[in-house]
């Protein structure tokens, strides 16, 4: 990879924010700032046998690891490239068979601690930060999150201690478990579908804002991040490390739980997307504070407990439907569920329902080029062309597309393959 981030931006002391990155030079929105190979990564589980193990490449061609028959390559070149990371886990797949189920951030670590014993100088994922830098907030972590750190260092030791001399010891273990917690990133693909976890040192540098400059994308197991508004030289460069679909409130609940700090951005402060966000059903008596904010606790239960169940998202929208339009982010995220589980019983016509009365609220609550509101034009642009609705899924593929274009970049493989798409429908 090259050195292109040591030249376009540097490493400072953000102020009220620890480190920071920093551009040096001017870029436009969908350009490249800067981009970064994964320092460690792992594919998750259920995609093993549609996606190559070392390099995330989609495809049908590819072929298993002769020994442990779980793992897909593309070619032998992909194999040997993974064989120093991937014999860790085939030796321990073949000594468990079934039983072998460790989570992806134990496996995850496991790689991390082997490339660490073989690694003495900085890598391309480390031009600017190194990994053993990251925060690990262990006096932050309330007992909960210390219970789960110490079962994840306890598989560890159960799936992978007889394949991986000298383990790090109990101290080293909980803050290096603890620092991929807080700084580990999901790969994801077009549309938002979870492909498996990693860790990427110098995009971790960057610092939260719920309206960030630039988005991360991934090209198989490289993060590019790209400008989604002008940055001129000397300004601080922002990522978002949360979905930012919901309210002032609900972001900085999910900030402090996951990451340990409240956010004090300009959207925080001004809170100006909020009453768009909360929008409630015009009727005859507005409902007081204390039945909104009832409204919301039931709306967020409700979505923590029952995401698979298309009858009690219908259920839940009709009675949250009593007070709240169906613009209202809680609304909207039930109607999200509930178009995931019409996909995935089949039901095209529920399925692109619910993305037509999402897709344009998205478009209005998320910031510019948000891969959320891609992700739902290419569902529902699929969804109209499988139904025979070619105008009205072309016009969503390409609305798709132009997002796509500036997050992605336009030589990115996704692009091109939307691009297929609509060339097919000509």
């Amino acid at each position: 990879m090259p050195d292109d981030i040591l030249w376009r931006n540097t490493r400072f002391d953000s102020p009220d924010k620890g480190r920071g990155l920093r551009a040096v030079r001017q870029f436009a929105v969908g350009e490249l700032v800067f981009a970064c190979p994964a320092y460690s990564f792992v594919l998750t589980v259920n995609e093993r046998g549609a996606h190559c193990e070392h390099c995330f490449t989609r495809r049908e061609d590819l072929f298993k690891c002769g020994k442990c028959k779980q793992a897909y390559y593309c070619n032998v070149d992909c194999q040997r490239g993974d064989w120093p990371m991937h014999k860790l886990e085939c030796v321990a797949m073949c000594a468990y068979g079934e039983n072998w189920c460790p989570s992806e951030t134990v496996r995850l670590v496991a790689r991390i601690i082997m490339k660490q014993k073989v690694t003495t100088e900085r890598t391309p994922s480390e031009r600017l930060l190194l990994l053993r830098e990251f925060e690990s907030h262990l006096d932050k972590m309330d007992s909960e999150k210390e219970e789960m750190n110490q079962a994840d260092i306890a598989a560890l030791h159960h799936f992978y201690s007889r394949h991986i001399s000298g383990l790090p010891n109990e101290q080293a273990l909980t803050e290096l478990f603890a620092q991929v917690n807080c700084n580990g990133f999901t790969i994801e693909d077009e549309e938002l579908s979870h492909l498996g976890s990693a860790v990427f040192p110098d995009v971790a540098l960057m610092n939260h804002s719920c309206s960030p400059n630039v988005i991360v994308t991934y090209k198989g197991t490289v993060a590019e991040v790209r400008a989604v508004n002008e940055i001129n030289p000397g300004e601080e460069i922002f990522n978002s490390y949360i979905d930012l679909l919901y309210p002032t409130e609900d972001r900085k609940e999910r900030l402090l739980d996951s990451y340990f700090f409240t956010c004090q951005c300009t959207e925080c402060t001004t809170k100006s997307k909020d009453k768009a966000k909360m929008e409630i059903r015009k009727i005859g008596s507005p409902p007081d504070e204390e039945e909104i904010s009832s409204m919301v606790r039931y709306a967020k239960n409700v979505i923590e407990e029952f995401r698979r169940l298309l009858e009690m998202c219908e259920l839940s929208q009709e009675k949250m439907g009593a007070i709240f339009a169906d613009t209202n982010v809680y609304m909207l995220h039930m109607m999200y569920q509930a178009m995931g589980v019409c996909l995935y019983m089949q039901d095209w016509d529920g399925a692109m329902s619910y993305g037509e009365k999402i897709v344009h609220p998205y478009s209005v609550h998320y910031p510019a080029y948000s891969l959320n509101v891609a992700s739902m034009y290419l569902k529902l642009g699929r969804l109209y062309l499988g139904l025979e609705k070619k105008t009205q899924g072309v016009k969503a593929l390409k609305k798709a597309l132009a997002i796509m274009e500036v997050a992605h970049g336009k030589d990115h493989h996704y692009v091109a393959e939307v691009k297929r798409e609509i060339e097919e429908e000509k």
